[in-house]
């Protein structure tokens, strides 16, 4: 959360002339209500299961960048999809970073608490492990602008085709 995914997702598209997709967005555009609103109606377990429909559907297109909601890596059929189906970009962010670029939303539902840094940590330290494990590469984004992390992961993606 916070790390940039929307914002790299979509010039990273933009970079490679690929269509740009959103978990979030996605679930968004289908039911008609913001996360937030799932979330509130029908808890965390509701808007999981949602994703993973979603999830299931967007790793099946071919050639597209695809950005992901912060939690989608808890569940292992999606760590599994993401996996296989394509090139897993593991965007780093601090939690004090990530507690930085977050802390005006008002639309994280699961920062809607009088602690979301510590939530922001127990949230880091649950997924950090579980997109390490997936990821085909890391790529920090700590005090970084949108097209230099966009940059290097074209040289990252690059340096993978040339192997």
């Amino acid at each position: 959360m916070g790390a940039g995914k929307t914002a790299i997702g979509r010039e990273l598209a933009r970079a490679l002339d690929r269509p740009f997709k959103d978990t979030d967005a996605e679930i968004e555009r289908r039911t008609g209500v913001d996360v937030a609103r799932i979330f509130d109606q029908e808890g965390e377990a509701g808007f999981r299961k949602r994703e993973r429909r979603v999830v299931d559907e967007l790793t099946l297109e071919a050639n597209i960048v695809l950005a992901t909601g912060g939690g989608v890596v808890v569940d292992p059929a999606n760590r599994a999809a993401l996996a296989r189906r394509g090139t897993v970009i593991y965007l780093y962010a601090t939690v004090a970073q990530q507690a930085e670029r977050t802390r005006v939303s008002r639309t994280r539902p699961l920062l809607d608490n009088e602690n979301p840094k510590e939530r922001l940590q127990l949230l880091f330290d649950t997924r950090d492990a579980l997109y390490r494990e997936i990821a085909d590469a890391v790529i920090p984004t700590d005090g970084r602008r949108v097209p230099t992390v966009v940059r290097q992961i074209i040289a990252e993606l690059d340096a993978q085709t040339d192997d």
